[in-house]
C-alpha cells in the first residue's frame, strides 16, 4: 500500500494502466490472468465471469476494446453505448479486477504478446481452439480456456429489453 497521503485505495482510476504499465507490473508473472472484451453495459454475467477469471490466478488484467475497435466488431451502429474510459473505469471498480487497459486492435494479440499472461480466458461462446490467441499464449507455456456463461445475461439482450 502506498504511503502517499493523497493515495486513495478506493479510486478505480488507480487501476487504469497503459499497456506498458500493465506489462511492467503484471507481465510474464505466474498467476497473471488476462481477459478482454467490450463490456459495454456491465451486468451480472460480466461480474460473475470476471470473478471466476480472477479465481484462476493471483491477479486479473482486463483488456477493454476501444470505442473504435468495438465499433468494428459489428455489434450495431449505436454501440458501444458507453464510452471506453467509462467502461474501463467501471471494470476497475470491481474487486476482482487488478488492472484495466484499453486496446485499439480488433484482437488482443499484440497485448498478449507483450503481457504474456499465465492464463488467457474468454467467455463460453468462444471455441478456444479456433482463436489465434491460443497458440500464442501456449508458445510461452500459458493456458487458454473458456469459462461458462451465467445464463440469461448478455448486453445485447439487455439493450433489446430496454428498447422494447
Amino acid at each position: 500500500m502506498s504511503t502517499d497521503p493523497t493515495f486513495d485505495r478506493f479510486d478505480p482510476a488507480r487501476k487504469l494502466l497503459s499497456l506498458q504499465q500493465a506489462v511492467a507490473e503484471h507481465g510474464s508473472r505466474p498467476g497473471t490472468v488476462f481477459t478482454n472484451g467490450v463490456f459495454d453495459v456491465l451486468h451480472r454475467g460480466h461480474v460473475a465471469y470476471l470473478a471466476s477469471a480472477r479465481a484462476l490466478g493471483d491477479r486479473l488484467v482486463v483488456g477493454v476494446n476501444s470505442d473504435a475497435s468495438a465499433k468494428r466488431l459489428g455489434k450495431g451502429p449505436d454501440r458501444p453505448l458507453n464510452r471506453e474510459l467509462d467502461r474501463a473505469f467501471l471494470l476497475a471498480g470491481l474487486e476482482s479486477v487488478d488492472a484495466v487497459l484499453l486496446f485499439d486492435e480488433d484482437t488482443p494479440l499484440a497485448v498478449l504478446a507483450q503481457l504474456k499472461p499465465a492464463i488467457y480466458v474468454k467467455g463460453g461462446d468462444y471455441d478456444m481452439t479456433k482463436l489465434a490467441e491460443t497458440p500464442l499464449v501456449q508458445s510461452w507455456g500459458g493456458r487458454s480456456l473458456a469459462l461458462p456463461f451465467v445464463d440469461g445475461f448478455s448486453t445485447t439482450a439487455l439493450v433489446r429489453r430496454i428498447r422494447g
